[in-house]
């Protein structure tokens, strides 16, 4: 191992110690409806406290970035080809994302039993590994056993519930196969539970009790809480129309937030600077995907130019290819490559810095530049607006370039894809992110996280 290397991944300080200005502005500011049985929640709503999956890891700051980055490569491979090749499969089965970024902690029957579970806003089903369990990965906490529990009932074959999984077979009860593209599958039986977040109670919420559960990506948790679209999901088995999270950065040990229910509003009191206004855009939907969050994104501006990129790059086209998904279990953002060269190139020639050599080894990033030596505090870097059909995302510094004093390197934490685009939560964070289902709109308010 190189002494660079050694130092990167010892020391890599994520522009806590160096605050970004943008040199071209102003300063930095720090479906439901086909359902029928949904669960009454507290009029108010909850929130549950989010913790990143490696935050106890004891992992240097750049070694949680590559850690990140490698899962989300993993994410937007599966996802991209999953939506590539259409032909290929059973139409009935879309792919789901899988493993996440974020960890909830809840309890599971009666009486409870605690467990922590990746919350994935790219798929739909809840589910737990459960005896007897013919094939399981180690977990943190034991194992749920339904017979021990005295609220645990089975799902019939008819229940809207079992019509609604992309897959089920039906034994004395409904059994579910749920696959999430990478080869990792959970299948077993599906059942009502009671579950209990943040101390409010949900009865009788449909969940996959898995007694086979395969692949990489899990073993943080103890499962999956799916918070997509179809009628699985957690937000459309509760009825609730809304949802927000709240990230805090991957480098910083503060919890992050999931509000559901009317908790989940936003308003200006919320916001960290009276500058700040809630921008709202619609949410689309993709027939081949119906769980994901899609957004249309307009086009990209860096510095004060507005990139010439194909109105084309980011459309959503009627194979169910292409288009942009707003995703929180994804670390860095991935832009269609012809989009990202642009980018690129925008931000090498109004970077007032010299190009490093390529550092993608040992980064994990497409685009670094030397770092000057004399740095006091600060160092100006172009704008970053994402153009949003209704609602431009003007980024702070700290959401797009990531700074390493010891190396003397910065770098753009983005990627580039082939095909489908994925916004992810390096971006969000410190953005309060509300998803309406009714309104069918995304809105995003800069905030401070940890102080909700």
């Amino acid at each position: 191992m190189s002494s660079i290397l050694l130092q990167l991944v010892t020391t890599f300080v994520y522009l806590l110690l160096i605050p970004l200005t943008c040199s071209t502005s102003r300063p930095l500011m720090n479906d439901t409806t086909h359902h029928h049985h949904h669960h009454q929640i507290p009029s108010k709503g909850f929130k549950i406290t989010l913790t990143h999956v490696d935050s106890n890891g004891n992992f240097s700051k750049f070694e949680l970035l590559q850690r990140g980055i490698k899962r989300g490569n993993q994410r937007l491979h599966r996802l991209s080809s999953a939506l590539a090749s259409p032909n290929d499969k059973d139409v009935h089965s879309p792919v789901h994302a899988g493993s996440g970024e974020f960890l909830m902690n809840l309890a599971i029957g009666t009486p409870p039993t605690a467990y922590s579970a990746i919350l994935d806003t790219g798929s739909d089903l809840i589910w737990t590994q459960c005896k007897p369990c013919s094939d399981c990965f180690k977990q943190p906490t034991p194992i749920f056993d339904p017979q021990k529990s005295s609220s645990f009932s089975k799902v019939s074959c008819s229940s809207d519930l079992c019509s609604a999984l992309p897959i089920s077979m039906c034994d004395d009860s409904c059994q579910y196969v749920y696959s999430y593209g990478d080869y990792s599958s959970t299948q077993g039986l599906l059942g009502t539970e009671t579950f209990v977040f943040d101390q409010v109670s949900v009865p009788k919420l449909g969940f996959g009790c898995g007694n086979e559960n395969q692949g990489g990506g899990f073993s943080q948790g103890a499962g999956i809480v799916g918070l997509g679209r179809g009628p699985l999901s957690l937000v459309s088995q509760i009825g609730s129309s809304k949802f927000s999270y709240c990230l805090t950065s991957i480098y910083d040990s503060q919890a992050s937030s999931l509000l559901v229910g009317t908790l989940a509003n936003i308003n200006d009191n919320n916001s960290s600077s009276n500058e700040n206004s809630i921008k709202t855009t619609p949410l689309l939907k993709n027939p081949a995907q119906p769980s994901f969050y899609y957004l249309s994104l307009e086009g990209i501006t860096v510095g004060d130019t507005l990139l010439d990129i194909q109105k084309s790059a980011f459309a959503l086209k009627t194979d169910g290819t292409g288009g942009l998904i707003i995703d929180s279990g994804t670390t860095i953002t991935y832009l269609e490559n012809s989009a990202f060269k642009l980018v690129k190139k925008a931000f090498k020639s109004q970077m007032k810095l010299s190009l490093a050599d390529d550092q993608s080894d040992s980064t994990g990033l497409d685009l670094c530049f030397n770092m000057p030596s004399n740095v006091s505090n600060q160092i100006d870097v172009p704008k970053l607006i994402f153009h949003f059909k209704g609602a431009d995302l003007d980024l702070p510094g700290n959401n797009y370039m990531i700074a390493d004093s010891s190396v003397g390197l910065i770098c753009l934490a983005m990627g580039g894809s082939s095909g489908m685009s994925i916004l992810g939560n390096v971006q969000q964070q410190n953005m309060l992110v509300l998803h309406d289902l009714e309104k069918e709109t995304l809105s995003f308010m800069s905030a401070q996280c940890d102080q909700l």
